[in-house]
């Protein structure tokens, strides 16, 4: 643990009369405390010792990646002052998915590398010219584009501040950090509207529920797809006939695609696939349709979805009340 190595990370990324929050959260019990300050108020060897004290027991540090309007006390999305960094969060297959990121011409170096545990990291680049909606929407597609968490795109996120251990393994994992670029990107080096299409829907999933007891055209589309692939229709050729049905959506062939890799990943666990094979499946049927730095992604995205989808199901039927039939009418 080196507070030195964290004092250098928050002096890179914020002034000195700017607010930040802070977060620490521990395990076991979970608990979480947040303190929002200006930076120079952190970086006092008093302040440091605390969180190093905390550390060393148990809790986890974070810091919100954008500073905070002053005299803020809570770290809302209302209370982010300005859009200071773009960042992802690489969770899977690291090692590999860091070095695409190296690699590519379509984005600039990245300003900081944290490694928060083996084989995760968290990426960041220093930026300026941004607005939130700017913000959000090349979050999104640096998630699809390079596997990273898509549900990484809030401007009030908070990410580990390196120097200090990842609590969450036994042993600790000593978080590290570099620096590989110091310059300050603006939103024309992030060259990413080849991905566009397909980042589109992150925000929202195929709809499998509805109020008020009626289907949505979402929900007709579902049951459709796995009655056709029950059936044993072809899912690239399901697929071309559901977008071609589905015109109103803002990305029919996104839609489509996802409607039905989704439904078959979903079946293929329930007959006992294992997932790394459903994955292999997804890949297999779209690797002429996508590009390949995000057909590995987003193959393992959707499975997972599908595995969750499954669980919640089992979950909700074991927890269903039961009908009480002494009940009057």
């Amino acid at each position: 643990m080196n507070t030195k190595i964290a004092e250098e990370f928050l002096t890179r990324c914020f002034r000195p009369d700017e607010t930040i929050a802070l977060l620490l959260r521990r395990e076991n019990p979970l608990a979480t405390t947040q303190r929002v300050v200006r930076l120079e108020q952190v970086l006092a060897p008093r302040h440091l010792a605390w969180l190093r004290h905390e550390n060393v027991n148990g809790a986890n540090v974070y810091v919100a990646v954008n500073p905070l309007r002053p005299g803020s006390r809570k770290r809302t999305k209302d209370s982010i002052a300005e859009v200071r960094h773009l960042y992802l969060d690489i969770d899977v297959d690291g090692e590999n998915r860091l070095a695409a990121l190296r690699a590519s011409e379509v984005i600039p170096s990245p300003s900081t590398i944290i490694s928060t545990s083996r084989d995760k990291y968290q990426v960041f680049w220093r930026v300026e010219g941004y607005d939130f909606d700017q913000q959000e929407s090349t979050l999104k597609l640096l998630a699809v584009a390079f596997g990273g968490d898509p549900a990484c795109t809030d401007r009030n996120r908070v990410l580990r501040i390196p120097g200090f251990e990842n609590r969450k393994y036994d042993p600790a994992y000593a978080v590290t950090v570099e620096y590989p670029n110091d310059s300050v990107w603006q939103p024309g080096d992030f060259r990413l509207g080849q991905f566009a299409g397909i980042a589109i829907p992150l925000g929202g999933q195929t709809s499998l529920q509805s109020s008020g007891g009626q289907h949505t055209d979402s929900e007709a589309d579902w049951a459709w797809t796995l009655r056709q692939l029950t059936l044993g229709n072809d899912a690239i050729a399901l697929t071309l006939e559901l977008a071609n049905r589905r015109p109103d959506k803002p990305n029919p062939l996104y839609y489509a695609q996802r409607t039905v890799d989704l439904a078959s990943a979903r079946i293929a666990l329930l007959d006992g696939t294992a997932i790394e094979s459903v994955i292999a499946l997804l890949v297999r049927r779209r690797s002429d349709e996508i590009p390949e730095l995000i057909c590995v992604s987003r193959a393992r995205e959707i499975a997972t979805t599908a595995q969750r989808m499954i669980a919640r199901h089992k979950f909700a039927s074991i927890h269903q009340p039961k009908e009480n039939h002494n009940a009057t009418a």
